[in-house]
């Protein structure tokens, strides 16, 4: 017959890695996050100074075609 013990230590063993893994996840998914963070505020920059740069009129997207 097995011991209770060893069945619990085996458990906690098995709990404690898999919480290691997640936190590997969770730390690279964090890094990833930042990244697109720096990514969309540099997007964002770019479209402002464009829009800027285009003296302020409307985007060529946002006008309304010419047959309308």
């Amino acid at each position: 017959m097995t011991d209770p013990r060893y069945n619990l230590e085996e458990k906690v063993a098995h709990l404690l890695r898999v919480q290691d893994e997640l936190s590997d996840i969770v730390a690279e998914q964090a890094g990833r996050i930042e990244r697109l963070e720096r990514r969309i505020e540099m997007l964002m920059r770019r479209e402002a100074e464009r829009d800027l740069d285009a003296g302020g009129s409307v985007p060529l997207a946002d006008q309304r075609p010419p047959h309308w």
